[in-house]
Order: C-alpha cells, then sequence, then structure tokens
C-alpha cells in the first residue's frame, strides 16, 4: 500500500497534536495560575495557555514537517521548547482516508498552517469553557482545505461520567467529522456573534438581518460550530477584529460540509502565508441560505468596512 499523501499525514498529526493541546489548556486551569498578560487591552488577553499550546504545536508540526510554514497567533520563539511539550503521535482513522486528488501533489512548502491556541481567550479566563476552542487550520494555494478544531471543555456541564472534550477535523472533498452535523431550524433566522466585541456597526447590520435570536458566544471556531450543529443559522460579525488563524480552521470545516463563509462584501478570505492576518471586512457565515443573509447586508455597513 502507498504511503499517505503529505496533506493526509499532516491532518492525522494536527489531529493529536490538538489533543495534546486541549490537555495542556485543561492543566493550566486546573493548576489555577493563568498568568495573563494583556496584549493590546482587556478584550485582548493571552495566558500561559495560549503560550505553551502555541509552543506545543507549531514546534510538533515543525519537528515532522520542517519546510511548511506555520503561523502562529502568539509572537513567542520556539526555541526553548522543551520536549514534554512535543507531541509526535498522528490520527490512524485519517491516514486510512483517501486524499482527495486535487491534493496528492502537494509539497511541505506549499502549505501554510494558521495556529489560534486558544480561541476565546477572555471566555476561558472568566470561565466559560464550553466557548473555548483550538484551532489549526491547513492552507494551500490561499485557500483554507483542511482543519482541526479541539473543544477542551466539550461536555464540561455533563456531569462526572461524560468525557471531556472532543475534536472536530474536516478535509475539502472528504467531508467533516467529529460531531453530529444539523442544520438550524428551518424559517428561523438565529444569529451568532461576537460576545465581547460588540459595536454600533455590529448590531445594526444584526438588526437589519431581523432575527428571531442573537446568539452572542465568544470564539470563531465556537461560533462555526454553532453553525454545523444547528443552533444557528448565520454568523454575522461587522467589525475588524478576526485574524487568519480565527477563520482557517473553521472555513474548512464549514466549507467540508456544504457552507461558506466570507468578509461582509461576500470575498473569500485568503489564507497565503505574505497575506495580511487581519479580515478588516468582518465575517458572513452559513452552513446554508448564505444568499439569504448577504442580500440583506446594509450598504452603510459595508461602506463602513473595507477589506
Amino acid at each position: 500500500m502507498a504511503s499517505p499523501a503529505l496533506l493526509m499525514r499532516v491532518v492525522a498529526s494536527a489531529y493529536s497534536v490538538a489533543e495534546k493541546a486541549a490537555t495542556i489548556v485543561r492543566n493550566v486551569m486546573a493548576a489555577g495560575d493563568l498568568a495573563i498578560v494583556e496584549k493590546t487591552g482587556a478584550n485582548d488577553l493571552q495566558t500561559k495557555a495560549d503560550r505553551l499550546v502555541q509552543m506545543s504545536i507549531c514546534a510538533s508540526l515543525a519537528r515532522k514537517f520542517p519546510k511548511v510554514t506555520i503561523i502562529g497567533e502568539e509572537e513567542l520563539s520556539t526555541d526553548e521548547v522543551t520536549e514534554e511539550l512535543i507531541e509526535d503521535g498522528h490520527c490512524e482513522e485519517i491516514l486510512k482516508r483517501t486524499c482527495p486528488a486535487q491534493y496528492t501533489g502537494i509539497k511541505e512548502e506549499e502549505l501554510v498552517i494558521w495556529v489560534d491556541p486558544l480561541d476565546g481567550t477572555k471566555e476561558y479566563t472568566e470561565g466559560l469553557l464550553d466557548h473555548v476552542t483550538v484551532l489549526i487550520g491547513i492552507a494551500y494555494g490561499g485557500k483554507a482545505i483542511a482543519g482541526v478544531i479541539n473543544q477542551p471543555y466539550y461536555n464540561y456541564e455533563a456531569g462526572a461520567d461524560a468525557v471531556l472534550g472532543r475534536t472536530i477535523w474536516g478535509v475539502l472533498g472528504i467531508g467533516a467529522f467529529g460531531f453530529q452535523l444539523t442544520e438550524a431550524p428551518a424559517g428561523k433566522h438565529i444569529i451568532v456573534t461576537t460576545r465581547s466585541h460588540s459595536s454600533t456597526l455590529v448590531n445594526d447590520c444584526i438588526s437589519a438581518l431581523n432575527p428571531d435570536s442573537v446568539i452572542r458566544v465568544g470564539g470563531a471556531g465556537n461560533k462555526v460550530i454553532q453553525l454545523i450543529e444547528g443552533k444557528a443559522s448565520a454568523y454575522v460579525f461587522a467589525s475588524p477584529g478576526c485574524k487568519k488563524w480565527d477563520t482557517c480552521a473553521p472555513e474548512a470545516i464549514l466549507h467540508a460540509v456544504g457552507g461558506k463563509i466570507t468578509d461582509i462584501h461576500g470575498n473569500s478570505f485568503q489564507y497565503n502565508k505574505e497575506v495580511k492576518h487581519m479580515n478588516s471586512a468582518g465575517v458572513l457565515a452559513t452552513l446554508r441560505n448564505y444568499d439569504y443573509y448577504a442580500s440583506r447586508i446594509p450598504n452603510t455597513v459595508k461602506q463602513s468596512l473595507m477589506p
């Protein structure tokens, strides 16, 4: 049997690396000292978990795939990574999958991996643990083609017998796994949006969509999970603030199940290594009925948000 294609090996490794990351996230919280640092303000935080997880993910993947470009949220050196942070395992189940034909010839140097070590840091510091995700997105030719989302605290309120945490993964052309794909209730317009980065523009845009209800949660990964599990019909964020490492993994998983994510103007996100990190023109994402929501974004909002 031929050895698995590079893409499948990267995804299989990212799966195990994300599970290791989740253990670090839970251990830091259990130890009680988050060592919080404000980066640009009270809504832009970094904890010991962000730092350790990024070192673990980047060093583990760089060791196995040295020519891949890896871009993480935190500005950290990977020089002083201890061996206990390294994860060299992989998910056998993923390696058994056939790589889509269009990705079989990919070389290491053509891949860019976007890492958000702890998406929803603010919520993590406030104990809203189910909002937290670890995001590893894999891009080729500027497009998000595969992703891993780990929820370290999935099931954390389900009782002592529940299995804590889960890992969702997806590849374009294969699908997405680790969750139950569900569509939002037909005829209902349920918007999921930011919890801690609201503004007049954000709220005006949501009002224009005339939603039946609005869910405010932390983390881009968590918001896309709301879409693929049918809890929300659209993710709308009419503001800069989201970065490429927030959207790469969720985009790949959403696209793998037929959803769509763009900026507020309908432009696709680009993930090549030279691209600017900020998604300046906001986010619009749905599992189904993208055009319904896109057609209702007010021009005043679009004019306020330039790509």
